[in-house]
């Protein structure tokens, strides 16, 4: 009996192990489960077959948002890094812009043309979120997006023209900045959307302040490698910038949607740009 009774006990100790034993590597997975939403959500990068998706995870990916810009940020400042030894700065910096476009599938342009369309032809809110959610570009998104895109690419050549290493870190500055000031407005904003037919993908629409933290932590990093007097400059214009979009939406249609966050990355992007070139890196 004794003999039962201490095999017993040494069986649920090992029960017992073995239930606890999961916790920190259960922990890990959930967490690299929520980056590889937020890659499938923002990049045309495959994710694996095992990773779990419900609206509940996706809210919870936003913390990953500015890891995801820096990743793409990374890929697109390489690609100019490469390609500026054999080419000319200005062909450097438009393959650098075609790589995080192929990368992102055009994601975050897409909301900045529909949220011109949407914000310049609309009168009503009903009607700015039924052309935001149209398929087809309008003359103000064409407008919106031509003249960002020709913008960014003027004032990377301009900061490459410095020096290319500057370029290199502007690309991945901006990104990884523009998308964690994109993915904030989520916990300050009110999702709105027309109705369940929107041809938006799923989108997170509410943040817990713990996921706000570990999103601004990421922001705080890149700010980090940077220089006192650009890092302070950047965040100051971007703390600007974030309360002039949450107001803008508010004010057009009472919150945000996924395509005034793109709008808002891109918008982000083309402000870290130009602080970076009128500061400068040094």
């Amino acid at each position: 009996m004794e003999q039962q009774s201490s095999s017993e006990g040494a069986k649920n100790q090992s029960d017992e192990t073995d239930y606890q034993a999961p916790k920190s590597g259960s922990t890990l997975k959930k967490q690299l489960n929520l980056l590889l939403i937020a890659l499938s959500f923002f990049t045309r990068i495959p994710v694996p077959s095992w990773v779990e998706f419900d609206s509940e995870k996706l809210n919870q990916a936003s913390r990953y948002f500015g890891v995801i810009g820096l990743l793409v940020g990374s890929l697109s400042a390489a690609v100019f890094w490469a390609s500026q030894f054999v080419l000319p700065n200005g062909v450097a910096v438009i393959l650098a812009m075609i790589t995080g476009v192929l990368i992102t599938g055009g994601f975050h342009e897409d909301g900045l043309a529909d949220t011109a369309d949407g914000f310049g032809g609309g009168w009503k809110v009903a009607d700015k979120l039924r052309i935001m959610k149209d398929s087809r570009i309008g003359t103000y998104g064409t407008l919106a997006l031509v003249l960002c895109l020709l913008l960014k690419w003027q004032l990377l050549v301009e900061i490459a023209l410095y020096s290319p290493i500057n370029a290199v870190i502007a690309i991945v500055v901006a990104h990884g900045l523009s998308r964690v000031l994109a993915g904030s407005i989520i916990f300050s904003g009110q999702y709105v959307t027309e109705d369940d037919g929107s041809k938006s993908k799923p989108l997170a629409q509410h943040q817990h302040i713990n996921d706000l933290l570990i999103l601004c932590l990421s922001g705080f990093v890149v700010l980090a490698c940077l220089n006192g007097v650009i890092a302070f400059g950047l965040l100051l214009l971007l703390v600007l910038l974030r309360q002039v979009l949450i107001w803008g939406g508010n004010r057009q249609i009472g919150g945000y949607t996924g395509d005034t966050l793109g709008a808002a990355q891109q918008i982000a992007e083309l402000v870290c740009y130009g602080a970076i070139l009128v500061i400068g890196l040094h």
